[in-house]
């Protein structure tokens, strides 16, 4: 039976929900998928999820010898080659075929990390060929990079006396600190009050201009005040760092504004003949 979603409006709003909740169910399913793993100890869940964009992805390397061929095939808290809990998995080529053993597990998870790298270890608590040890331990060293590069084997370690030691490489941007922002607390402040004196100055001289009408340098915002203060600061330069000292007399004296007047006793009109 063929149902109508009625108006144009209800019709909009049944798709937009049907999206969000399609988008969400879709989100549920692809993240956090890190809790997979079972870390010891659990305060280190934070370092490992810096690696879920890494995670639902196998990381392969291909190791050849005269007598051997096989690939160490690894993945972030999944299963590799369809094998429950393996985390890393050596896949043997044979003449018969080929042989998936697993060296290391994601239930047995450890890892430690710094600002721009990572160390995680898998674990394996049971025997198998080559190794003959009660235990072996892949540890994959994640280094930060710009570009994610390929797996890399650093050493297979198959004669300690209690274990087997597999360390691999791999650079990856997940481990990468984010990048911090250089400007300080001095440089925004700086930044803010020059865009404010910018914002003061064209606002001012446009209103000025347009509405008070004014020419020339009175077109300047408050001109009449910065005037003033470049006055008193000429001023106080002078009485602050002038160097002659400011009770010495003048080399000159000051002519006065008003004509002398002539004193009787200055008069030398006796002097002339008679």
């Amino acid at each position: 039976m063929k149902r109508d979603c009625g108006s144009g409006i209800g019709c909009v709003l049944m798709w937009t929900v049907a999206i969000q909740l399609l988008l969400f169910g879709s989100g549920v399913h692809t993240s956090n998928i890190t809790k997979n793993c079972k870390l010891f100890p659990e305060s280190e869940r934070n370092v490992l999820e810096r690696l879920e964009t890494l995670t639902q992805r196998n990381f392969t390397v291909d190791v050849k010898t005269e007598k051997e061929d096989y690939s160490y095939v690894f993945q972030i808290c999944g299963d590799v080659a369809d094998v429950p809990g393996a985390g890393i998995v050596q896949v043997e080529r044979k003449k018969t075929g080929t042989q998936s053993t697993m060296i290391g597990t994601y239930n047995s998870t450890q890892i430690i990390g710094g600002s721009e790298w990572v160390m995680l270890s898998y674990r394996n608590p049971s025997k198998y060929e080559p190794c003959t040890k009660p235990m072996s331990q892949a540890i994959v060293m994640i280094t930060c990079n710009t570009k994610t590069g390929s797996l890399r084997v650093l050493q297979e370690n198959k004669e300690r006396d209690n274990d087997c030691i597999y360390l691999f490489e791999l650079e990856s941007s997940a481990v990468c600190q984010a990048p911090q922002s250089r400007l300080g607390t001095g440089s925004i402040l700086l930044i803010i009050a020059f865009c404010l004196l910018v914002v003061y100055l064209i606002g001012g001289f446009l209103y000025q201009r347009l509405v008070v009408g004014a020419k020339g340098l009175e077109q300047f915002p408050n001109y009449a005040f910065w005037v003033e203060v470049g006055n008193l600061t000429a001023d106080g330069c002078d009485f602050v760092c002038r160097s002659r000292s400011r009770d010495e007399a003048s080399a000159y004296r000051e002519v006065p504004a008003d004509p002398l007047e002539e004193e009787a006793d200055e008069r030398d009109d006796h002097l002339l003949p008679m």
